[in-house]
């Protein structure tokens, strides 16, 4: 009912709400797997669905009504959060996939070394106060998606 009002508020909310809720998917799919055989039998890109999906589940739907910084949380820091969440996920899952053609293979360890930072980050913004003003919440979130892109463009390279 609401997709259209999404869709006006910013043409990308749709898509970046289906890609969260299809790793939330593959990670309850997953679940299965590693309760049988162990963590350990998962490919690299399984294990990064995983771990985007504790986050996603830990730290961004998670909300404690009692604090200051999570009682609320308006709709432009809401997307700002998706799109950080995606961004982080679509480079791991593009930087393991193809490193599996070349000699530099990408793991998830390697990645959540390499790039460490933002993806505490990625815990880390459900901090930010929500009463910040727009502009200043929405220049957070495009630094931290540019940080991102930028840690895997030096992992890839480097």
């Amino acid at each position: 009912m609401l997709e259209e009002y999404y869709a006006q508020y910013d043409p990308e909310f749709m898509k970046l709400k289906t890609r969260i809720r299809e790793i939330l998917q593959e990670e309850e799919d997953l679940t299965e797997i590693v309760q049988l055989v162990g963590k350990d039998s998962l490919s690299e890109d399984q294990k990064a669905v995983l771990e985007v999906a504790k986050v996603i589940r830990e730290d961004f739907l998670q909300q404690n009504a009692f604090s200051t910084y999570d009682y609320n949380c308006p709709l432009h820091k809401t997307l700002g959060m998706m799109k950080c969440i995606v961004r982080f996920f679509e480079n791991a899952k593009r930087c393991i996939v193809e490193s599996t053609k070349s000699e530099k293979k990408i793991s998830w360890a390697l990645i959540n070394n390499s790039c460490e930072k933002q993806y505490l980050e990625l815990s880390q913004m459900k901090f930010k106060d929500p009463r910040l003003p727009r502009e200043e919440l929405n220049n957070y979130f495009i630094n931290l998606c540019d940080e991102i892109d930028n840690e895997f463009r030096k992992l890839v390279l480097g």
